[in-house]
């Protein structure tokens, strides 16, 4: 570990191989042990600053790093004078942290996978964005772009550098469309958010990319706390502009301490690389012959809290899985789960309503009706797959999307409507399964697909039982009679074409051996997934539209 992860005094006491004062907890931490531990204090988890080459040595396979060629210096476009004039400091910049500005770039891979790389140090003039720091992230978005590899960013900022002036401004924008330009190309973007990281550093590049993760603790947005409690003269909220804060409220993927970000970031890569299906075909597993089910036993089967949950089936069928989290606008709503996973050695993104197995759990999760900010993570998600080549397959299981004056104010309705488009639009495939219960335009959000399957003690319905006897009869009284009369059963709604295939479960239900109905499941997906290999984007979305288009019948006067 070099100095910079410490103080000025510090740094002596480094050399020294004393002990220093941790500045998160004001514990006494011997040098070597922080060391050992990547900066981070092994008694209350504060993770220290780093140099851009501890970041390197950190996150890229040993060696790996190959540092650009070509290397960008600010100049003085506005001979600015502070207390200094602009030159010099710029040059105490260079000698104190033997770097050209605040950016290091080049090429490197983590754990094999190639990367190209940028990392800020706040070493150098609180990583302030100038014209070099624009350029440097500019030119490192275009390599990738240009070499078709997956580009990381390690971002930290104080913000604007204010003695290039608007031009540091319009570094915003040539990095913010350089990022853009990866994404419209289907080139991964990923960064990683570190203390601090603020001003137009974050309004731009660092919040663009495909995949946001940030280090705990990380301060992080535009305008500093400082700023913000003098303009609006109230307290901040605890936890405020945290990275933790920002997580729950929809801004990043993942908070990850360092000694995992390595490895995530390895299985964020593996996972979002497209990877040809296996060469064997895929059967789906036949539906036993044995009596149809009561449409009311079907529903209770449905609801039973013992039933498998989106995670469950995730863990049971896919080798890997890393979730994202947020919608990038309000919030992350646990009621809807999602990431790239492995499914049967193909890469795909999974989108899942999530339920749980007991009170507590079933509160914490809404009891898998999703508010706004769900449908709206889950759009993103499948907007990401489509950019990266990857099929989506998505789990159905809620009653219904949540109600509410909250849900009606951030426009639940619109939410839905969205979902329901951007599936239709989608050029990659689309497997749907409705592992539980498929409730109303809640469940056909994640169900507009190339292949919609159910697995055979789910159900589907346009309203719940109960709600349709209240509303019809007046009385509740006549919910069993309701899920008969609504065709609610998989083999029902395959006879009506609404799915296209029902998925076995083990006698008793899925609740009675969930790996046998996790087997059967991953072997249906995949099927499906077969089914669909070879179609181009614009025949996959004609062909759904079509699918759609065919539902209902009407008679003709």
């Amino acid at each position: 570990m070099s100095g910079g992860t410490l103080a000025a005094s510090d740094r002596r006491a480094q050399v020294a191989g004393r002990w220093v004062r941790c500045a998160g907890c004001g514990t006494t931490v011997y040098v070597p042990r922080l060391t050992r531990s990547l900066g981070v204090c092994p008694d209350c988890g504060h993770h220290h600053r780093l140099r851009a080459a501890e970041r390197l040595d950190h996150l890229l396979d040993p060696g790996s790093f190959a540092a650009a060629p070509d290397r960008v210096r600010s100049a003085d476009p506005l001979g600015f004078h502070d207390r200094m004039p602009y030159p010099e400091r710029l040059a105490r910049a260079r000698e104190s942290t033997s770097l050209d500005d605040a950016v290091v770039r080049g090429r490197g891979t983590v754990q094999g996978a190639p990367v190209v790389v940028a990392v800020m140090d706040f070493a150098f003039m609180g990583g302030s964005m100038g014209s070099a720091v624009g350029e440097a992230v500019t030119r490192a978005a275009e390599e990738a772009l240009a070499t078709r590899t997956p580009l990381l960013l390690v971002v930290a900022s104080g913000g604007a550098r204010m003695q290039e002036g608007c031009l540091s401004l319009m570094q915003m924008a040539k990095t913010a469309q350089a990022v853009r330009a990866c994404a419209r190309a289907g080139v991964l973007t990923v960064s990683v958010l570190t203390d601090p990281t603020f001003g137009g550093v974050t309004a731009s590049f660092a919040t663009l990319t495909d995949i946001v993760l940030a280090e705990p603790r990380a301060l992080i947005g535009f305008a500093g706390p400082r700023v913000v409690e003098s303009a609006t003269g109230r307290a901040l909220p605890e936890g405020f502009q945290t990275a933790e804060y920002l997580r729950e409220h929809g801004m990043v993927d993942r908070v990850d301490p360092r000694a995992n970000l390595r490895p995530v970031l390895a299985r964020v890569l593996s996972l979002c690389a497209p990877r040809a299906a296996d060469a064997g075909r895929y059967e789906a597993p036949r539906r036993p012959d044995a009596p149809e089910r009561d449409a009311w036993e079907t529903v209770r089967f449905a609801r039973d809290i013992n039933r498998p949950t989106t995670l469950d089936y995730v863990g049971m069928m896919c080798a890997d899985f890393v979730e994202l989290h947020g919608d990038r606008a309000h919030g992350d709503d646990p009621a809807i789960v999602g990431g790239p996973a492995r499914l049967g050695g193909r890469n795909v993104m999974v989108v899942g309503h999530q339920k749980a197995h007991d009170t507590a759990g079933l509160v914490a999760r809404n009891f898998g009706m999703p508010h706004p900010e769900g449908y709206r993570k889950a759009v993103r998600l499948m907007r990401l797959a489509e950019r990266l080549g990857l099929p989506v397959v998505t789990l159905v299981d809620t009653q219904g999307a949540a109600a509410g004056v909250g849900a009606e104010e951030r426009g639940q309705a619109w939410a839905i409507a969205e979902s329901i488009a951007a599936m239709a639009e989608l050029t990659v495939p689309v497997v749907a399964t409705v592992i539980g219960e498929g409730g109303s335009g809640g469940a056909l959000a994640l169900a507009v697909a190339d292949r919609v399957l159910m697995m055979e003690h789910a159900c589907y319905s346009v309203i719940s039982p109960e709600s349709c006897s209240v509303i019809l009869c007046g009385d509740p009284g006549r919910a069993a009679a309701m899920a008969g009369a609504l065709r609610v059963t998989a083999p029902e709604l395959m006879r009506l074409g609404v799915v296209d295939g029902v998925v076995p479960e083990p006698g008793g239900g899925a609740q009675r051996a969930p790996e046998d109905a996790a087997d059967a499941l991953k072997a249906a997906v995949l099927a499906a997934l077969h089914e669909l290999d070879g179609l181009d984007g614009a025949e996959l979305v004609a062909r759904r539209h079509a699918r759609f288009r065919d539902l209902g019948v009407v008679a003709d006067v």
